[in-house]
């Protein structure tokens, strides 16, 4: 089957062709909608890092890892007479549509708030007709297995569609620093039960200052463990070099006066 160029049809028909019960791959035979979850979730991280690392040339191959995921479920729906890549296609063709009326309709949208407000108004009509509950919440169809960061996040952005929002970012600040004083509070009581949902309170919040400042929060934390281990490994160099020991070899005394320098340079 080689060919000089591939199309997403080739893409259905190797994997149709993993998926065949006497001449398949063992392990794609095996694989179900939950087992190939976890890879999916990397796959997307992965395009995440090759999109932070502007690394393009990289981009293209992890694009092609994702898109393998889609036609791997889609053919996982077909052979369950479930659904088929076509539908899928046919189901976000008409959802995009359907969203954006100033595009492929006579609406007349011209802010992004309004473009917002309709893009939720009609997430709200789907959620409905998809619900059968008698109660509609705007929270329905958040993803439980999203990171915490991100379904906080999202959570926090229904909730204010619906204006339940500090309407000032220093009230989001103030909240936060209510936080910390209650999370000191059970530190000093050492109610580790207490303390650590104080904690998780604490974290929330601050995604609400993200969300905010419109900045994603995973986002956030990925950039601060980038510099953190930028900096950390650049102690580690240090360690040989100024004081010809391994960093587990060091005073804490030690560790922060290099962490100190590392920062100081970075900052210049």
């Amino acid at each position: 089957m080689q060919k000089d160029f591939y199309s997403i049809e080739d893409l259905q028909t190797i994997m149709q062709a993993l998926r065949t019960p006497e001449t398949g791959c063992p392990w794609d035979l095996k694989q179900t909608f939950s087992s190939i979850v976890s890879h999916t979730l990397e796959e997307a991280y992965e395009v995440a890092d090759a999109i932070e690392r502007q690394d393009f040339a990289e981009l293209k191959y992890e694009l092609g890892d994702l898109l393998f995921q889609v036609i791997f479920y889609s053919q996982l729906g077909k052979e369950q007479a479930l659904f088929d890549f076509p539908e899928v296609v046919d189901g976000i063709c008409k959802k995009l549509i359907r969203r954006h009326p100033h595009v492929f309709a006579d609406a007349k949208l011209a802010t992004d708030a309004e473009i917002k407000a309709n893009w939720e108004k009609e997430k709200a009509k789907e959620r409905a007709e998809k619900s059968s509950n008698t109660h509609n919440s705007v929270l329905d169809d958040v993803p439980n297995n999203l990171p915490a960061l991100s379904r906080a996040n999202k959570l926090q952005k229904r909730c204010a569609s619906v204006g339940f929002d500090w309407p000032q970012i220093n009230q989001t600040i103030a909240k936060v620093k209510e936080e910390i004083a209650e999370l000191e509070v059970e530190i000093a009581a050492k109610q580790q039960d207490k303390a650590a949902e104080e904690l998780g309170d604490l974290m929330f919040a601050l995604v609400n200052v993200n969300r905010q400042l419109k900045i994603d929060p995973e986002t956030t934390l990925r950039k601060a463990n980038q510099k953190f281990e930028k900096r950390f490994r650049q102690v580690e160099l240090l360690a040989q070099q100024v004081y010809q020991q391994n960093i587990d070899e060091l005073t804490l005394e030690q560790m922060e006066s290099l962490w100190q320098s590392v920062k100081r340079h970075q900052a210049l």
